[in-house]
C-alpha cells in the first residue's frame, strides 16, 4: 500500500521561507511522479509543484514559480518543498500525492494522498 506523508509546516511571515518533506513508502514500481498541492478555506485545490521519479522532470504553477524548488532524496524516500519569499496568499494546507509518472507533469493521475501540513503565512 502506497503512503504519503507530508510535514514542515509552519508559520512564518511574508518574506519568509519554509521546507517541506514528502515521506513515502510502498512502491512496488518506480514509474511514479510526486506532486505537491494547496487547499485554502474555500478554495479548490491547486496543483503547485510535482517531479518524475523516472527522469527527474519538475514542474511548476505560474503562483510558485520563481519562489518555489521542488527536490528529492530518494535515499530518504523524500520530497522536498522549498518555499522562499513566501506571501499571505500561500496561506493554505499542503498535500503531497503520488500517480502513475507521465511524459508532461501536467497528465499525471494522483491517486495516493497523504495528511496535510499546514502553512500560515503572516503579512
Amino acid at each position: 500500500e502506497v503512503q504519503l506523508q507530508a510535514s514542515g509546516g509552519g508559520l512564518v511571515q511574508a518574506g519568509g521561507y519554509l521546507r517541506l518533506s514528502c515521506t513515502y513508502s510502498g512502491f512496488i514500481f518506480d514509474d511514479y511522479a510526486i506532486g505537491w498541492f494547496r487547499q485554502a478555506p474555500g478554495n479548490e485545490r491547486e496543483g503547485i509543484s510535482s517531479i518524475s521519479h523516472v527522469d527527474s522532470t519538475t514542474w511548476y504553477a505560474d503562483s510558485v514559480q520563481g519562489r518555489f524548488t521542488i527536490s528529492s532524496d530518494n535515499a530518504k524516500n523524500t520530497v522536498y518543498l522549498q518555499m522562499n519569499n513566501l506571501e499571505p496568499e500561500d496561506t493554505a494546507v499542503y498535500y503531497c500525492a503520488a500517480g502513475d509518472d507521465e511524459i508532461l507533469l501536467e497528465r499525471v493521475y494522483y491517486k495516493h494522498w497523504g495528511q496535510g501540513t499546514q502553512v500560515t503565512v503572516s503579512s
